[in-house]
């Protein structure tokens, strides 16, 4: 099993090739420009679409043109996802829900999507509209806190109690 590395990518503004013409398809093109990727939408697939691609996403299901997308995208050492067939990812796409500023992403490591949107889902009930707003009022905070206390430890601390107080 793997363990990947959990981060969150800014894709305002880059270029991300989506292979595929359903349901699938459309679901990720909605979810990449909601994040404002520059989505160019493939139906047939040549290689050359991947250049100066960031990223792919291959939802299809053709089990060798995915093959083919996936060597295509490790040659260039491109992110590469594709749908539903975690062995031919170099990365993958949690269960999301986000609140404002707030995202919240459960992984099953490509074992269970539907594991992983129900966790989603049940976590998502917690996270209410108040937490959206106190993470805005925290980012407005941050200048300020960063001229006042010198170290990481310092600020982290600061910020600890205040999330504490106000969500007890």
């Amino acid at each position: 099993m793997k363990t990947y590395y959990m981060a969150c990518l800014d894709l305002t503004g880059r270029r991300v090739v989506v292979v595929g013409s359903g349901g699938m398809a459309d679901e990720k093109v909605a979810g990449l420009e909601a994040c404002g990727a520059v989505v160019d939408r493939v139906a047939r697939y040549r290689r050359r679409a991947l250049r100066g691609a960031f990223l792919v996403v291959a939802a299809t299901s053709d089990r060798a043109l995915n093959e083919r997308i996936y060597r295509d995208a490790e040659r260039r050492a491109m992110f590469c996802n594709v749908a539903d067939v975690p062995e031919l990812c170099n990365f993958i796409l949690p269960a999301v829900h986000r609140e404002g500023p707030i995202a919240v992403a459960v992984s099953t490591g490509g074992a269970s999507p539907a594991l992983a949107k129900r966790l989603r889902d049940k976590i998502a009930a917690l996270v209410r509209p108040e937490h959206a707003d106190l993470a805005e009022e925290l980012r407005a905070m941050r200048p300020e806190v960063k001229a006042k206390f010198k170290t990481y430890e310092e600020r982290r601390d600061y910020f600890d109690e205040i999330v504490r107080e106000r969500l007890s």
